[in-house]
């Protein structure tokens, strides 16, 4: 098995995209920190996974609850190997629309969110001298999308933060990645129109919305040893939109 005896932390957990990968993970080997602000539902998927899943309800925008979930999970399993930074939200409207409350709650979520989880982790990462970061992007950050000034804002940066910390961690033995998913067919996206939907599927080349199990792939790949030699890369799960 690809993840065997690795313990991998997954942010945004309970449902979706995060939760697909927490099921590949596991049926890979590895032992998994299930996080999520979701409790009911997060402890419910748990209670189903077994014994090689834990989970902590942690609102990633809080770096207390963040280091000390962090500090709890690398004690009880003795070590972190990988972390994907996979929770966001989304709190859409256009530029002259949108609320600053909405644009701040998105930053602290997506963009905050994962600089917390992450400089909690790697002093694990760094002490044993291995890691695999894996942060969640988007085409919204690549080529933007109406109405997602704040979203779209956060994925751009996270491109950023995942090349910075490729430099500055790959002499530890830390590779980082993003993974930039198109549009997939989680609850974040179906409450879109469903003639929004239909134009996303129409400018993909595959036409077809992304499934979560496609986006979970992508993270197995890149926490597997198979990436070893694969730092600072974005790689696009987007069914070929807008190429």
């Amino acid at each position: 098995m690809r993840l065997q005896n690795k313990v991998a932390m997954i942010t945004g957990a309970a449902n979706g995209i995060g939760l697909a990968a927490v099921k590949r993970f596991v049926d890979e080997g590895a032992k998994v920190i299930m996080v999520d602000y979701d409790k009911v539902v997060g402890e419910q998927m748990a209670e189903t996974l077994g014994e090689q899943v834990a989970f902590y309800a942690v609102d990633v925008s809080q770096r207390q609850q963040v280091n000390e979930m962090v500090e709890a999970a690398a004690k009880h399993f003795g070590k972190i190997d990988i972390l994907v930074n996979n929770a966001g939200i989304t709190r859409d409207a256009t530029l002259i629309k949108m609320a600053e409350e909405d644009f701040e709650k998105v930053i602290q979520v997506n963009l905050n969110g994962v600089f917390y989880c992450t400089q909690a982790v790697v002093p694990y990462m760094v002490e044993q001298g291995f890691g695999k970061i894996i942060n969640t992007s988007s085409v919204s950050g690549v080529y933007g999308n109406f109405g997602q000034t704040n979203y779209a804002a956060t994925k751009a940066a996270i491109v950023g933060m995942t090349k910075t910390w490729s430099k500055e961690l790959g002499r530890k033995g830390i590779c980082v990645n993003a993974v930039a998913p198109g549009f997939t067919a989680t609850s974040m996206v179906e409450k879109m129109p469903d003639k929004v939907l239909k134009q996303m599927e129409g400018i993909t080349s595959l036409q077809r919305l992304g499934k979560p199990d496609d986006i979970a792939n992508a993270y197995l790949f890149l926490a597997s040893h198979e990436s070893d030699y694969i730092t600072g890369h974005v790689l696009h799960v987007d069914g070929g939109i807008m190429m």
